[in-house]
């Protein structure tokens, strides 16, 4: 399931592919009638809040989006959705951004996957092909075509139109975002504080904090030095907003460039293996030598067996409320605090918000 940065980039996708322009709007595969609705309509804009994508249709340019004639797209992606783009040379930020998928219009070789990237459709590659002619794949469940692209949606748990009522009800049952500059970071100390549900859980709680998924989860209680299994209840308020303040700059990072790469350049080196057992590991720009790779990126996810990058002993994994996490027994220990490397070298001095380059 995408990670709360990777909605952040396609919210940007779509309003820099789309926004202020009148577009056309249909459900391909026919679950998604209310299409029609809204077809013809402004793309206003979108927004991503946690892991919920909103976007924004009124009926004319000049219409504001606080009008109440707005109407909202909202989309969770769940763990097989994806958005593909194609259209005009640098239409989109992205080719696609989701689960494992194809841009739209190449021919599909794989089988199976069930994520909407093996649909057996046979197109020419659309870098060759003209986009306004390429044929939707029958799971499309909402396909977006506006003057210099289009966009695909396939496979996504929920898709569904709201009115400002129904925008305002989402926002107010889903916990701070680190990425919206209206959060309030007191509002997750205070939700963390008051339970007795583990630290680790609680992070996985988009009531609680919204957007932060399994890989952001172990590295940031890594980085914090904390027990997944400690009681909410039992750390103090500096500690949950310590994890605050690391996890804003680095999913900054992710949203800039795709990527969530969260070990220090002193650590990379140490240990740089990584357990291949899912595709979940895989991260945008893989093939390019001039990123961190994968195996340099994290500390703990999906590291389990191998040894930590700090102390050395064995990373462990266990199933947490559904969810596999992953933890070092040694660093991360109950009676652990923030050790002197995280603030020594916060968050801030490797992600320059400027540039989003790693020092």
């Amino acid at each position: 399931m995408p990670e709360g940065h990777t909605v952040h980039r396609l919210a940007s996708a779509l309003t820099a592919g789309f926004g202020g322009r009148r577009v056309r709007t249909s459900s391909p595969q026919g679950r998604f009638p209310e299409a029609a609705s809204i077809d013809g309509w402004v793309l206003a804009g979108a927004e991503a809040a946690g892991k919920q994508l909103l976007i924004a249709f009124t009926p004319e340019e000049s219409v504001d989006v606080t009008d109440p004639v707005t109407r909202w797209v909202r989309v969770h992606l769940g763990l097989y959705g994806s958005w593909t783009f194609a259209g005009e040379e640098g239409f989109a930020l992205a080719h696609a951004i989701g689960a494992p998928r194809v841009r739209i219009g190449e021919r599909e070789t794989r089988q199976g996957g069930g994520s909407g990237a093996a649909d057996g459709y046979d197109l020419h590659d659309a870098a060759t092909e003209d986009w306004r002619r390429l044929v939707p794949r029958p799971t499309t469940r909402l396909r977006i075509a506006g003057p210099h692209g289009l966009a695909d949606l396939t496979g996504p748990t929920a898709c569904e139109i709201l009115d400002a009522d129904g925008r305002a009800a989402v926002l107010e049952r889903l916990g701070p975002d680190p990425l919206r500059e209206d959060a309030d970071p007191e509002r997750f100390v205070e939700r963390v504080r008051r339970s007795r549900t583990s630290i680790g859980v609680l992070l996985m709680n988009q009531e609680v904090i919204a957007g932060v998924g399994n890989i952001y989860r172990a590295e940031a209680l890594f980085r914090a030095r904390l027990d997944p299994f400690v009681p909410g209840k039992d750390l103090t308020a500096g500690m949950v907003r310590g994890i605050w303040d690391d996890l804003v700059p680095l999913m900054r990072y992710g949203a800039r460039t795709g990527r969530i790469v969260t070990t220090e350049p002193e650590h990379r080196a140490i240990e740089a293996v990584i357990q291949e057992r899912t595709r979940a590991t895989g991260q945008n720009g893989d093939d390019d030598p001039s990123v961190v790779p994968r195996e340099q990126s994290f500390y703990t996810y999906h590291r389990q067996t191998l040894p930590c990058r700090l102390c050395g002993a064995a990373i462990r994994s266990t199933d947490l409320a559904g969810r596999t996490v992953f933890w070092c027994p040694r660093c991360q220990t109950r009676r652990s605090r923030r050790a002197s490397w995280t603030t020594e070298h916060p968050a801030a001095a490797w992600a320059d918000p400027q540039d989003g380059e790693l020092r």
